[in-house]
């Protein structure tokens, strides 16, 4: 089955590169140099995942991000020039699943594109397979929240709540963990797979947008809690 990833990027070398490395791995890429014709794309045409510049012509990567996020759940990356944390942070918050700063070691690029698209069939093939009754359901159901493992669906207070598939790992893990605090880096370690590195924004910008789909209060949350200085907690 073929494993479509789109690929918006306007520096013609950059693009190059990634469509070499992702066609070596046996990927089908689409190409685009601008935000208007990716955005076409998206409409038409059925990705596994994509990689997004965040500075592009006509529409920018932060733009497409939202657009991906209103109708799909699969992983996007997005791709920075700029160090400061607020384009990353921004561009999680959005709903991407990781990011990569230019200039960018390739074989590194094509680990995370793999790791993620791996994470993603693993959920898709779940949800085919939701309507076949399990012997030995995994779920959590408390205080109006609902979260079920085997057909990866979740509810707040009866109404579903459209998770990504890292959203959902993150709240499965904290359910699993219920009561106990959880730090960042087990956190990250446990649901993306990789070391933990010191100042990352990942976990804490995927939480604030998991709050924000369960319309948590900020400063007052009823479900996932901070501990400052340790961690997160589901009480």
């Amino acid at each position: 089955m073929t494993t479509n990833v789109l690929v918006v990027e306007d520096e013609m070398e950059i693009a190059n590169l990634i469509e070499v490395y992702l066609t070596n791995e046996g990927l089908n890429v689409h190409r685009y140099s601008n935000g208007k014709e990716a955005l076409k794309s998206i409409q038409t045409t059925a990705f596994d995942l994509a990689l997004l510049d965040i500075m592009l012509p006509e529409i920018d990567g932060f733009t497409l991000c939202q657009r991906i996020r209103e109708n799909y759940h699969y992983p996007v990356i997005m791709l920075t020039a700029k160090i400061e944390d607020i384009d990353k942070i921004t561009g999680l918050t959005l709903g991407a699943d990781d990011y990569m700063t230019k200039p960018f070691n390739p074989l590194e690029l094509t680990a995370r594109v793999k790791a993620q698209l791996r994470r993603y069939k693993r959920y898709n093939h779940t949800e085919e397979n939701e309507n076949i009754e399990s012997t030995n359901p995994e779920f959590y159901d408390f205080a109006g929240l609902y979260i079920n493992k085997d057909n990866h669906k979740c509810f707040l207070y009866g109404k579903e709540l459209s998770l990504t598939p890292l959203e959902f790992s993150i709240l499965w893990y904290l359910c699993e963990n219920k009561g106990k605090v959880v730090s960042s880096e087990e956190l990250f370690e446990a649901v993306w797979g990789e070391k933990y590195l010191d100042n990352n924004n990942t976990v804490m910008a995927h939480i604030g947008r998991l709050r924000e789909k369960m319309n948590e209060k900020a400063r007052n949350p009823k479900f996932i809690k901070t501990v400052w200085g340790v961690g997160y907690t589901i009480e």
